[in-house]
């Protein structure tokens, strides 16, 4: 209009892939029972997932959906031993998620 070129600024242009990884941590910690999950987790070094069946007041799917978010996003890491599967903290992810927390909260 003014003779001014403007370019068309991409998402990908923009968002860092620091701020892309905080993000999906902070999604996959945005329901209060999976901070439980990782509260209770932190605190030991495993557990089974009947053990979490008994200790939340959810049924086994509701359960399985908040440890399959924890696990995608890479918080949590399961092991299967069949019949039951074992979880743990991903201790890499879960200090990369602390440090970039405290970098973005620290702004």
């Amino acid at each position: 209009m003014f003779g001014i070129l403007r370019t068309r600024i991409e998402m990908k242009d923009v968002i860092s892939d620091k701020q892309k990884r905080a993000a999906r941590y902070a999604k996959a910690m945005s329901h209060p029972i999976r901070m439980y999950i990782l509260e209770l987790l932190s605190k030991q070094s495993c557990c089974y997932s009947a053990d979490l069946t008994e200790e939340l007041p959810v049924v086994k799917s509701t359960l399985s959906g908040h440890l399959k978010e924890l696990k995608d996003a890479g918080l949590i890491q399961g092991e299967i031993e069949a019949p039951k599967i074992k979880y743990c903290i991903n201790k890499e992810n879960w200090k990369e998620a602390q440090q970039l927390f405290k970098y973005f909260l620290e702004l």
